[in-house]
């Protein structure tokens, strides 16, 4: 049975006027997340919204059945949402997204789903079905092709591409057949076709993610996260809900947005990224390096470095975030401001495993917002530059993506260390970075590397610079 159902053909005014304001909220909220200074009250404003949006249901002459299931789900969902956000490590934060957008793609389908159960059959309006058939299309594929995101991003998977003989032409066939179910659906519904809407789209996030290398990830999670914004507007319509519409429109405008700008900070076309796999193969892995022979230092050594420099520039990855390094890293770039060393942090679209992962980790460190560079206006300054720290990054200054056309990060701008005198790299071990491959840049002759857990070998840097 359907759980909401409206009891009224008109909704009362001040129903409207405070669904008006939890969407002015959404806006607001979408604004502030657009800047690092403003994004924190852009989550409360945000967050505002959700909450005037769900109380008002419970007061808007809705007809509210299974009341205590509804409770209780609440219950359920608060108990698992509230300390998961709040002990996610920021390196799992990417999965968390993942997880939560899933849940939102998953949900809508399985709405749309009971929606289309109790539909009335030819009395029921064309429109609403297509967008009830929709919301299950959508939803599924977006469920799925997220959960396999999170195992990636997790690595209970290999994060490299995965290609199966003739996968691009089983993706399309696959897609073709569930817009096919999708208008049969709509043409003589069937409670058949439903459940094979539901295999075959499920299938089709599978496939369209299974082929992604780990360097393309942040993508798609943009585009799933637009496919779930599509779907909760669809189920809005379905549902007659303004503010479903109005927030999943908001999702899926700002995700494609968002997507279509990530693309082109990786320099090549959203298809290259989805189906490029299937086109030029996938370069070898990196296997620890072999037997190549890499200069590395001490802390002191590159103390010395850094003292004597002039111009320092940070690149931030996402081995600063698994050493929860941010910190010192902050306390470094103090010191050497103190000895009148100019220092930025080099920030590219795509570092990290999400959007904006480097500018919400060095936000928790309190880094000025104007150290912060991207990438357009910091890669000219590398070439006047004596020191370059690449704190966990690799793929993003690979230049394998500008020298190497089988990578599968070619045609990536990238930041231009190379171009800087000297090139420090804080690595664990040589092994490669998320898309897979090896970093020529490593065994370059102005490279040096210091290895170890980033935080502990930045906490001897900052004490050798302090005895300088």
């Amino acid at each position: 049975m359907t759980t909401v159902l409206a009891t009224a053909e008109v909704t009362p005014s001040w129903v409207q006027l405070v669904e008006l304001v939890a969407a002015v909220c959404f806006i607001l909220a979408l604004k502030g997340l657009s800047s690092p200074k403003s994004a924190r009250n852009g989550v409360l404003i945000g967050s505002l919204g959700a909450l005037i949006a769900v109380v008002v249901t419970f007061f808007a002459g809705y007809e509210l059945n299974n009341l205590v299931l509804i409770l209780l789900a609440m219950v359920i969902g608060t108990a698992i949402g509230w300390p998961a956000a709040r002990k996610v490590k920021m390196t799992a934060m990417p999965q968390l997204v993942a997880l939560f957008n899933g849940a939102g793609g998953g949900a809508a389908a399985l709405v749309a789903t009971i929606e289309f159960l109790n539909l009335d059959g030819a009395d029921e309006a064309k429109a609403v079905l297509i967008a009830t058939v929709f919301t299950v299309l959508v939803g599924s594929v977006s469920f799925s092709g997220s959960v396999l995101t999170f195992a990636k991003l997790q690595e209970l998977m290999t994060t490299r591409p995965v290609t199966i003989p003739a996968g691009r032409f089983i993706t399309a066939g696959v897609a073709i057949l569930s817009l096919a179910l999708a208008v049969w659906l709509v043409v003589a519904p069937s409670t058949a076709i439903l459940i094979a809407l539901l295999v075959v789209s499920l299938v089709l996030g599978l496939l369209l993610v299974l082929p992604v290398g780990g360097a393309d990830v942040p993508i798609v999670i943009s585009l799933l996260n637009a496919f779930t914004g599509l779907s909760v507007a669809a189920s809005g319509y379905v549902l007659g809900n303004v503010l479903l519409i109005v927030a999943g429109t908001l999702v899926g405008a700002s995700g494609t947005l968002l997507t279509q700008e990530m693309a082109r900070a990786m320099g090549r076309p959203l298809t290259n990224t989805l189906f490029g796999a299937f086109k030029a193969g996938v370069a070898k892995a990196a296997v620890g390096g072999g037997d190549r022979p890499v200069r590395s230092s001490t802390p002191d050594d590159v103390a010395i470095m850094l003292g004597y420099a002039q111009k320092v520039i940070i690149v931030p990855g996402y081995g600063l975030a698994v050493a929860q390094a941010q910190h010192t890293i902050r306390e470094l770039v103090d010191l050497l401001n103190e000895r009148n060393i100019e220092v930025d942090y080099a920030i590219h679209p795509v570092a990290g495993r999400m959007p904006g992962h480097m500018n919400v980790l060095l936000a928790e460190a309190n880094v000025p917002y104007d150290q912060l560079k991207e990438m357009e206006e910091i890669n000219p300054e590398f070439a006047s530059t004596d020191v370059v720290l690449v704190v966990g990054a690799n793929d993003v200054v690979n230049p394998a993506a500008k020298s190497d056309p089988s990578a599968p990060i070619y045609g990536m701008p990238i930041l231009d260390v190379a171009d800087a005198a000297q090139v420090v790299f804080l690595k664990r071990s040589m092994r490669p970075g998320f898309a897979g491959i090896e970093n020529e840049l490593l065994y370059d002759p102005k490279t040096t590397l210091l290895f170890g857990d980033a935080k502990d070998s930045l906490t001897k840097v900052v004490s050798a610079v302090k005895g300088l």
